[in-house]
């Protein structure tokens, strides 16, 4: 099969013919029919620092998926070919404490799609029946392939409850956004969202934001002012891993605001703790998806009404893989959708 592989430890990727997935009993064979390029698959194709610890070549690339079940393992009952289906892609290990108490997505031992083993961007995948989703009611493909990211984005905007909450989110890439349409779509009174790209910003008044403000010519302090808020943010979503937007979210929260983090740092920095605990800010960090009370959010989401039709700017067909990293990379758009139908 023609898959997209990190076949050198170098940047770059490659389209490859690689051998098909060969599944056991519990498994389930998948068609590939849409895939969704992640921050994850950038860092692979650079070849960064995490990347080189992170990945061993060669590896078939890519978590973010929706297909059509072609094949089942023996022992496989609820799940039968012709569904159409998206993954969960962290595998975890079913024996620890966590696993055991049904917390799937606190496993220590999880291994990601696409980064521990062969991943999604082929045209077959092969996942534990576990790990599958199946879509019961009818969902766009291109919104069906990026259910991971829309999970990281709902399980964020969704810590902590939003309704007649101001809500502050920073980062404006493909999760900020999605984010920004569930703070809205489940409540939020003000939802108020910054970045540095006017791009970026442009798409988030189209996902119905109450304000964008480009950080490089305005402060968050400006846009409380400009919606009249007097006592700070109620709700603080991080999505950009920046110190400077940490800093400055944590500055604007009222007193028992509440802060979930899911921007990843490259590096340690400051935080002003004083002002965490003498505010009484509550932070939670943010990974994944809860496994599978998020997957059942997002599909009511959906089903409610929730449009994701604007975080999606790019369509590509995979041999034309390259174009859409490099737009993916560009940091000025939203979510990048690869076909494999083509």
């Amino acid at each position: 099969m023609q898959a997209l592989v990190k076949d050198k430890a170098e940047p770059g990727l490659a389209l490859a013919e690689v051998p098909e997935p060969v599944i056991g009993p519990g498994d389930v064979l998948i068609k590939v029919l849409r895939t969704g390029i992640c921050g994850t698959d950038l860092h692979i194709r650079a070849w960064d620092g995490w990347a080189r610890q992170a990945v061993r070549t060669p590896l078939v690339v890519g978590h973010e998926f929706v297909g059509e079940v072609v094949d089942t393992g023996r022992d496989v009952t609820d799940i039968k070919p012709g569904d159409r289906v998206s993954g969960e892609g962290h595998l975890v290990c079913g024996k620890c404490r966590n696993c055991l108490a049904g917390r799937r997505h606190l496993c220590r031992a999880t291994v990601g799609l696409g980064v521990g083993r062969d991943g999604a961007f082929a045209e077959y995948v092969a996942l534990p029946a576990s790990n599958v989703w199946v879509h019961r009611v009818p969902v766009d493909l291109d919104v069906a392939a990026i259910f991971d990211p829309f999970g990281n984005a709902v399980h964020t905007a969704l810590a902590f409850p939003l309704v007649g909450e101001d809500v502050l989110i920073t980062g404006a890439g493909p999760i900020g956004l999605m984010a920004a349409a569930v703070a809205r779509h489940a409540g939020a009174r003000n939802v108020v969202i910054t970045d540095i790209s006017e791009q970026r910003l442009e798409l988030a008044r189209k996902v119905g934001v109450s304000l964008a403000l480009n950080v490089t010519g305005a402060t968050i302090a400006d846009g409380q002012r400009e919606l009249g808020l007097r006592e700070g943010f109620d709700i603080g979503l991080e999505m950009s891993g920046h110190p400077d937007a940490l800093r400055d979210m944590v500055a604007n929260m009222t007193h028992g605001g509440r802060i979930a983090m899911l921007g990843l740092p490259t590096q340690e920095f400051p935080v002003d703790w004083a002002r965490i605990v003498t505010s009484m800010i509550t932070i939670k960090g943010i990974y994944g998806r809860e496994m599978f009370e998020t997957w059942y959010a997002m599909s009511v989401l959906l089903e409610g009404g929730l449009d994701l039709a604007p975080v999606i700017t790019g369509r590509y067909g995979f041999r034309d893989y390259e174009a859409a990293f490099d737009d993916a990379a560009s940091g000025q758009g939203g979510k990048i959708v690869l076909d494999w139908t083509a």
